[in-house]
């Protein structure tokens, strides 16, 4: 009598690539920039402390999101990209601690740290979107990345000397990047709708 055979385990790669992979992922991304930043807006009032807190749990959450994207085969990136992406999401982990330190928590810093962010990752974002030609698409991911560019420099350009100026700035990108990666989340599930239809293909009557 054969024994039943169990089931290989799951690996942890392919169950973070299937992950990164989804649309709603990606939408849980752009909601996790969007909402931030609708809330330091509505309530710009509030002190530098919760402004530091809101701020760092976001770049928490994106550093989840930042990790899991690096492991989306979709991307068909080189080991060069992927490892760009993984840093990324190091660098946000980190921006993010920096953030909730209480130490940090003043208008310079706090918007110093942040528009390094911004830059740096703009910068590494639009390398990757220029030497991958084959990027999915890659001219979201251009101007995507050339916004978090433009972000970096105006927080670090612009003279902020109250929290609610602060908050107001910050709010108004989060807001910008974060209706943008709306759009790249819903291009996503669009293409995954053409590549369903294209591997099921017509269905034809009988």
């Amino acid at each position: 009598m054969s024994q039943p055979t169990t089931p290989a385990p799951a690996d942890p790669q392919d169950f973070l690539a299937d992950l990164g992979d989804s649309w709603i992922w990606a939408l849980g991304l752009a909601l996790a920039t969007l909402i931030p930043g609708v809330v330091v807006l509505v309530w710009p009032e509030e002190t530098l402390h919760v402004l530091a807190v809101v701020i760092g749990l976001h770049f928490l959450v994106v550093a989840v999101f930042g990790f899991v994207n690096a492991f989306s085969r979709s991307r068909n990136e080189s080991g060069g990209g992927r490892l760009l992406r993984a840093l990324i999401a190091f660098a946000a982990l980190v921006v993010g601690v920096l953030c909730l330190r209480h130490p940090l928590q003043t208008i310079a810093v706090l918007a110093l740290v942040i528009g390094l962010f911004w830059l740096l990752s703009g910068a590494m974002t639009l390398y990757i979107a220029i030497a991958d030609r084959n990027l999915p698409h890659r001219g979201l991911v251009i101007a995507t990345s050339t916004l978090g560019i433009v972000a970096g420099i105006v927080v670090l350009c612009f003279p902020v000397d109250s929290a609610v100026a602060l908050a107001r700035l910050l709010g108004l990108w989060l807001v910008l990047l974060g209706v943008a990666e709306l759009v790249m989340a819903f291009m996503v599930r669009s293409a995954l709708r053409r590549l369903r239809s294209a591997r099921t293909g017509p269905v034809t009557a009988t």
